[in-house]
């Protein structure tokens, strides 16, 4: 019989390109899966990706017909250079060799029981060198070490593909620039770029700011609203700080990533959404997962593609090209950089990276009376500049002296508010608190409000 045209043979336009463990390169994966039995024996889907979708749902990689299948069935996932079956809560279940299973290994060539359906798995894995970019840009980004030019080069190559990505790196290092770059590079250019800060948002608020609402939904809610990834539905959503969402937000934020489909606050139904993902954090997300603080399952689907963006102290040669762009940027007379100025920032450790350049630049050229910035013109700044000794203690006992009274939950509570008090005790700026934390500002605020904290 003739098959619908949505079941022939598919070739995604994702690239199934992961980070793995050899400098320089990334790891490819193509996934094909093919019907055997069933409704729509002959289907195949041909994705070069770390992860193909089985379901009755258009929006999966191989659609199927077949009624006793699930709108999300199941997926197949590329973890290293091994691959596992993960069912999607589908209503028949999902079987390996007779056996029914929720997430198992599976090997080339083995058969998936789907309904009435079987499925053959055949996966491929290859290589593909990186190198440098040739351009010392990307975006608003600029550099031209070869630390950046290989951090251009996996940017470049991420915007052409569909995988959710995982940008990582310490505050400052220009993640949310990455981010937008990606955007704007990519074949959703001109669709939107929404950013939702998980760090930023009430934490009472944040499923509904992030999924949306229906009128009367809850208390305060009078009319209803689009969530965030509605918004971006075409586009690209941002999802900066990830590592601050809520523990039992995670398991919805998954369900999202797997479906594609999301489900406001009060409503009976789900909407379909197309957006491509990309995450970041200056967290240590493998850590939290270690810690129960974050599903190890949501980290695999974020981290198709993990890009990492470095300290500034590890590319110390592009600080006279970024700070002489700062000048450029600013209004006024031009400005420029004597030789005694550059040799001084080159020595700079920049906890704060470009962010902390950024300011110290700005706030000496404004300072200074000269067009050409000296040594002196930063040295004079020293006194204002983030210490990099730790905040001053506050006096009160630790934690420590009472272990057998609280709980690792309330200790680790504890801990953090005496080291926010230590810390807004050492600084009255919180951006410069913020810095020293290697948090953003927003996410230090919440923090003080969690743990009743003020400026003073």
């Amino acid at each position: 019989m003739m098959l619908p045209e949505t079941l022939t043979k598919r070739r995604s336009l994702k690239q199934g390109l992961v980070l793995d463990t050899v400098p320089g390169q990334l790891s490819q994966h193509r996934l094909r899966l093919s019907v055997v039995i069933g409704p729509d024996q002959g289907a195949e889907c041909d994705v070069l990706a770390a992860r193909a979708s089985v379901g009755s749902a258009g929006s999966n990689d191989l659609c199927l017909t077949d009624d006793t299948v699930s709108r999300h069935h199941c997926e197949v996932v590329a973890r290293g250079d091994c691959y596992v079956v993960r069912d999607l809560g589908s209503t028949n279940g999902t079987f390996v060799d007779g056996v029914r299973v929720f997430e198992a290994p599976i090997e080339p060539g083995m058969r998936l029981c789907l309904g009435d359906s079987e499925v053959i798995f055949e996966p491929s894995h290859t290589w593909v060198p990186l190198g440098e970019s040739e351009s010392d840009r990307f975006g608003e980004l600029h550099g031209s070490s070869p630390v950046m030019r290989g951090v251009f080069a996996l940017l470049e190559k991420v915007s052409s593909v569909a995988l959710t990505c995982l940008i990582v790196g310490e505050t400052g290092t220009g993640k949310e620039i990455a981010a937008r770059g990606i955007h704007q590079a990519g074949s959703r250019a001109n669709a939107p770029f929404v950013i939702f800060d998980c760090g930023a948002v009430n934490e009472n608020l944040v499923e509904a700011e992030l999924f949306g609402h229906e009128r009367g939904a809850f208390t305060g809610a009078d009319r209803s609203r689009s969530g965030a990834f509605e918004r971006a539905h075409g586009g690209t959503i941002f999802l900066d700080e990830i590592g601050e969402l809520p523990l039992e937000l995670q398991p919805k934020l998954l369900r999202v990533l797997e479906r594609k489909e999301v489900t406001p606050i009060g409503a009976g139904a789900p909407t379909e959404v197309d957006v491509r993902v990309i995450a970041a954090t200056h967290r240590d997300l493998a850590a939290m997962v270690d810690d129960g603080t974050f599903r190890e399952d949501l980290l695999y689907r974020l981290a198709e593609v993990v890009v990492r963006m470095p300290p500034l102290r590890e590319h110390r040669e592009d600080v006279p090209m970024l700070a002489g762009l700062i000048l450029e940027r600013l209004d006024g007379p031009p400005r420029s950089l004597g030789t005694d100025a550059v040799a001084y920032l080159k020595e700079q450790g920049w906890p704060g990276n470009v962010r902390e350049l950024r300011n110290i630049v700005r706030r000496a050229a404004a300072l200074s009376n000269s067009l050409v910035l000296r040594r002196g013109s930063f040295e004079k700044l020293e006194h204002v500049r983030p210490s990099n000794r730790p905040p001053a203690p506050t006096g009160q006992p630790t934690v420590a002296t009472n272990p057998d009274r609280l709980s690792l939950r309330d200790a680790r509570q504890a801990l953090e508010r005496e080291y926010l008090a230590g810390l807004l005790g050492t600084y009255e700026d919180l951006d410069r608190a913020a810095d020293h934390a290697g948090i953003h500002r927003k996410s230090l605020e919440r923090l003080m409000r969690r743990h009743g904290l003020s400026r003073r």
